[in-house]
C-alpha cells in the first residue's frame, strides 16, 4: 500500500480508503455483517488506514457495523471517518448531541477525522447560524474529534467560501475523470490543496457507473495498453495521478472489489501515468459524455420519495440504455426492478427530492423524459 501525508497534520494515509455507504447486503437488503467484517479486517491488514461512514449511509447501520468491525484491536489500526448529519442540526447543543451519538454507535472515545457532511448553500447556513467554528474548536480541544473538516456538495465559488472561512485540516469532494468541472472540479482540488487541506476523493466511480457494464466502444480503448487493469482500477489510477489528492475513497461490495482497489493501489504514485495512458483515459471520457443522460450518482439524498418514486433506480435504468447501448434491456429491466409505485410515473412533482440532491439536478424533468422513454403507453 502507498500512502501519502496531510499537509496540516502529518498523518499518513493510505491512498484507497474503505467507503462504508456500499457494504454487501444479505437476503433481506440489510448489511451482511459478517461478510462486510471480513471485508474491512482484509482491507485493513493490507494496508488500508482510512475508513469513512457517515450517520444516514444504510438507513443508519453503518456506523454501528462499523464500530462493531474495529473491535478487537482494528481501531487503533485506521483514521476513522464520519460525519455530522447537517440536516439534522438546529441548534449548536444539537451538534455535540449527534456526534456524542455517534462516538456511541462506533464504539469509540474520538474521530480522526470529523466531516460536516454534504455542504450546500443551505446546509452551510446552517452551519454558520449554529456557530459551527466553535463546536469544531470545543471537540477538538476536548479530544472528541483528532481532524475537522467538511465533505461538499455545491458550486464552485461556494467552495472557495467554505475553504477559506476555517482553518479545515481536509475535505471531500466528488471528483473522476467525468467530474473535472463539476461541483468543486479540478479548480476546487487546487485551491483547497494551495492552501494546505488535505484532499479526500469520493465518487471515484461515479456510484460504479465506471467500472460496471462498460460498453464495447470504451472497453476497445481501454484495451489498448499493454497494461491490463480493469475499467476501475484506471479510473482511480486518473485521481491517484493527481499529487493534491490524499486518500480516495471506494464504495467496495465486493471482495473481487477489494482485489481489484488494492491491486490498483500498488502503482498509485503521482505523476505515474505515462502521456499515452493520460491520452487514453481522455478518450473515454470524451467517449462517455456524449452518452450520459442524467449525473446521478445514486448517492441516495434524494430518497425516501414521498411519493415513493426510487429516483436513482429510475435514473440508472435511464442512463443504461444510452451510456452502454442498450435501449432494449433498460425497457426490459425497468419494470422488473422497479414496481409501479417506485417508477418515475409515479412523481407528483413535489420537488423535495430536487431540495437534497447534493448534484442540483433538475430531477423532475430527469423524471418525466424517463417516463416518455421506458414507460410509453402506461
Amino acid at each position: 500500500m502507498l500512502y501519502r501525508t496531510m499537509p496540516r497534520t502529518g498523518d499518513n494515509v493510505s491512498i484507497l480508503g474503505f467507503g462504508c455507504m456500499r457494504f454487501p447486503l444479505d437476503g433481506e437488503g440489510k448489511i451482511d455483517e459478517p461478510r462486510s467484517t471480513e471485508m474491512l479486517h482484509s482491507a485493513i491488514d493490507r494496508g488500508v488506514n482510512y475508513i469513512d461512514t457517515a450517520w444516514p449511509y444504510h438507513g443508519g447501520e453503518s456506523e454501528p457495523v462499523v464500530g462493531r468491525a474495529l473491535e478487537g484491536g482494528y481501531r487503533e489500526k485506521v483514521f476513522l471517518a464520519t460525519k455530522l448529519p447537517t440536516w439534522m442540526v438546529e441548534t449548536p447543543s444539537d451538534m455535540d448531541r449527534l456526534l456524542d451519538e455517534q462516538l456511541k454507535k462506533l464504539r469509540t472515545d474520538h474521530i480522526d477525522y470529523y466531516l460536516l457532511h454534504s455542504l450546500n448553500a443551505d446546509r452551510w447556513e446552517i452551519m454558520k447560524r449554529n456557530d459551527y467554528g466553535k463546536f469544531l474548536e470545543r471537540a477538538l480541544a476536548d479530544g472528541r474529534i483528532r481532524r475537522a473538516g467538511f465533505s461538499f456538495h455545491d458550486r464552485l465559488p461556494l467552495f472557495k467560501e467554505i475553504v477559506d472561512d476555517w482553518s479545515w485540516h481536509f475535505c471531500q469532494i466528488q471528483y473522476n475523470f467525468l467530474d473535472t468541472n463539476y461541483q468543486a472540479g479540478t479548480e476546487g482540488l487546487k485551491y483547497a490543496a494551495e492552501r494546505e487541506v488535505g484532499m479526500v476523493i469520493m465518487e471515484p466511480l461515479r456510484g460504479g457507473n465506471l467500472a460496471q457494464n462498460v460498453p464495447d466502444a470504451m472497453m476497445r480503448i481501454w484495451n489498448e495498453s499493454p497494461k491490463k487493469l480493469t475499467p476501475a482500477g484506471w479510473a482511480l489510477r486518473w485521481i491517484w495521478d493527481h499529487p493534491e489528492v490524499g486518500v480516495v475513497l471506494s464504495g467496495m461490495t465486493t471482495e473481487s472489489d477489494l482485489d481489484d482497489n488494492l491491486s490498483a493501489a500498488e502503482e498509485g504514485a503521482p505523476n505515474s501515468l505515462t502521456a499515452a495512458e493520460r491520452e487514453m483515459i481522455s478518450r473515454v471520457t470524451t467517449e462517455y459524455r456524449t452518452r450520459m443522460k442524467v449525473g446521478c450518482t445514486a448517492c441516495q439524498y434524494c430518497m425516501p420519495c414521498p411519493a415513493g418514486v426510487n429516483i436513482p433506480e429510475c435514473f440508472n435504468r435511464y442512463n443504461i440504455a444510452f451510456m452502454f447501448d442498450d435501449v432494449e434491456r433498460a425497457k426490459a429491466t425497468y419494470p422488473v426492478f422497479l414496481k409501479p409505485g417506485a417508477r418515475a410515473s409515479a412523481c407528483v412533482q413535489c420537488g423535495a427530492c430536487e431540495e437534497k440532491c447534493p448534484q442540483n439536478l433538475p430531477i423532475r424533468e430527469h423524471l418525466a423524459s424517463v417516463v416518455e422513454l421506458l414507460e410509453p403507453g402506461e
